[in-house]
């Protein structure tokens, strides 16, 4: 996409940005959804997590790593600029919370079982069966949404980065969907989810970061 088309986006009114993103992400549940139980079938790899880099990988959205994170570069950048490091950290950390929050919701809403229940077929519980609980809910996928809304907003405080953070949030969804985890559909809504969240809070929140950490770089 070019980047007048970018700039065209972002300066978008926000309910336009949300169709924009909400269309999307509509497509990226529903095409991959048509090859889910095929990917159950031919994209697993038993005890995947047996191995460091793929333990390593799946950090990559579990919210301590990146809640550490924002405390690091708060750490590093205070001294230069108080304000901005502040700024910047809460800003990371901010991404983290609304990705998650918005993720829980969004699999009370959907309540799709995980694959392994029914061999790689859809199951969805009840409603009368575990009302208010998460746990054994699959879509989206909690670990790749963190991690695309936490690479989206740390790819824009260190651009210089941006391929190896997206790089290694796309490693963790593959970890998620090859152990079985989660569908194919449910990382990619939860990859085009943490994009939409992360890139929405930056450009609600993040432009006066870049523009005040400009002159000092």
């Amino acid at each position: 996409m070019s980047r007048d088309l970018w700039k065209s986006y972002a300066g978008a009114p926000l309910a336009v940005r949300a169709s924009i993103a909400l269309l999307v992400t509509l497509a990226c549940l529903l095409v991959p959804a048509l090859l889910d139980h095929w990917a159950y079938v031919h994209l697993y790899r038993r005890d995947l997590y047996g191995f460091d880099w793929a333990r390593g990988l799946r950090l990559m959205g579990w919210w301590p790593t990146w809640a550490l994170a924002a405390f690091a570069l708060w750490l590093q950048r205070r001294e230069v600029d108080a304000a901005l490091a502040k700024r910047q950290a809460l800003l990371l950390a901010g991404s983290v919370a609304a990705s998650g929050l918005l993720c829980e919701v969004l699999k009370l809403v959907f309540r799709r079982e995980r694959p392994d229940v029914a061999a790689g077929y859809w199951v969805f519980r009840a409603w009368s069966e575990h009302t208010f609980s998460t746990a054994g809910l699959a879509t989206p996928s909690s670990h790749t949404m963190v991690a695309f809304a936490t690479a989206t907003v740390a790819a824009r405080l260190f651009p210089r980065l941006r391929w190896v953070l997206y790089a290694l949030a796309w490693g963790c969804a593959a970890t998620r969907l090859l152990s079985h985890a989660h569908f194919l559909s449910d990382v990619t809504f939860g990859a085009v989810l943490g994009w939409a969240v992360g890139w929405g809070m930056w450009i609600q929140w993040g432009r006066a970061t870049e523009q005040r950490a400009t002159p000092g770089e």
